[in-house]
């Protein structure tokens, strides 16, 4: 079992998102995604978040946790739990991110970009203002084969940032 927090740090309609081409052998290759990554020994969600946005981004944040994904994928050797988390509240300059580029992407754009199908559902929930959600992922080869909102399946077609 795998626990990661993810962020998107929200600032007039644009999402800070990570264009992730630096790291070999990334799962995230080309995609463009929040910011985050996988819990240090004896951190909470938001320790991880905080700690991530920082050493990503340059920015101390001042997280809102959202809900909980979980990844389930063949390409994976364990379940993940992903803590996802908003921020609206900042503070610091951004700097160069060993892991990708940093860009401020307009919310409406982020469909056109190289993305996750799952993404969408999430963004759609965050961007809806949904109170906590439980969201299960489950991926075959990089696609996404079920989603399951709260007990119930759903459809990423279903979901859009518009």
């Amino acid at each position: 079992m795998i626990n990661t927090s993810l962020c998107y740090i929200e600032q007039d309609g644009k999402y800070l998102l990570l264009h992730r081409v630096k790291k070999k052998n990334d799962i995230n290759k080309d995609k463009w995604v929040g910011i985050g990554g996988k819990f240090e020994e004896n951190e909470s969600p938001e320790d991880c978040i905080i700690r991530e946005a920082r050493e990503e981004t340059g920015l101390t944040i001042v997280p809102k946790y959202r809900g909980i994904v979980t990844f389930i994928s063949d390409g994976m050797n364990e379940t993940e739990f992903m803590h996802l988390f908003t921020a609206t509240e900042f503070s610091g300059s951004i700097k160069d991110c060993d892991e990708g580029v940093l860009e401020w992407v307009p919310k409406e754009k982020f469909a056109q970009l190289p993305h996750w199908d799952g993404d969408m559902i999430f963004l759609s929930l965050l961007n809806q203002d949904v109170p906590f959600f439980s969201l299960k992922l489950t991926y075959r080869k990089d696609v996404l084969v079920e989603a399951i909102l709260d007990g119930k399946a759903v459809s990423y077609q279903d979901y859009s940032l518009t």
